[in-house]
């Protein structure tokens, strides 16, 4: 396999946000936020996907997110607050993918819709093609039509990080936290 080969990006919605009169970067998740994100947290850990990177925004929800989901991964990557990825584009936001260190093989994406699930699906968009296998397809149907908080996209990259660009990923998992089973978390919710 080369070097090269085998990377993830995982790009992760911040989980539910509660809406009290406070600025739009400082709001806090809701109480369904708080079970969903430690919850897709051990999915990631279940699923082999623990990162050895992470970039999230500073928002306090999205911080929060990747605080609880740190904790059901049971371990500390290095992780990076960049404002950067506060209101990014999708095309901003795939720029600061791109500087990724070349050391990092599953760098985890902590942001905000629509930037987030825009970029999984300019990332993943041959998934949507006639010539796209089935099961990447159906994920990526699902994950156009809804992208909700606390989901979590996962994308095969071949390649360096530097040289991503749109339609060169492979969609490999679309997770829901009500896709998750009932035994899996710790209240069941699936609104």
């Amino acid at each position: 396999m080369p070097a090269d080969a085998g990377r993830k990006l995982v790009l992760l919605r911040h989980a539910k946000s509660a809406w009290p009169d406070v600025p739009d970067d400082e709001r806090p998740l809701a109480r369904r936020g708080q079970r969903d994100a430690p919850a897709m947290g051990r999915w990631l850990r279940d699923a082999a996907l623990v990162p050895d990177q992470v970039l999230c925004s500073p928002a306090r929800r999205a911080r929060e997110t990747w605080q609880l989901a740190q904790a059901g991964l049971g371990t500390s990557p290095p992780v990076r607050f960049d404002d950067r990825a506060y209101q990014a584009s999708a095309a901003q936001l795939l720029d600061l993918i791109r500087g990724a260190s070349p050391a990092a093989r599953t760098l985890l994406v902590v942001g905000h819709d629509p930037a987030l699930p825009d970029l999984a699906l300019t990332l993943a968009a041959a998934a949507l093609s006639a010539h796209a296998e089935p099961a990447s397809s159906v994920m990526a149907v699902r994950m156009r039509t809804l992208f909700p908080t606390a989901a979590v996209a996962v994308l095969g990259i071949t390649g360096n990080w530097d040289q991503l660009t749109p339609r060169s990923a492979r969609l490999t998992h679309f997770m829901r936290p009500r896709d998750l089973s009932a035994s899996a978390r710790p209240e069941s919710d699936t609104k």
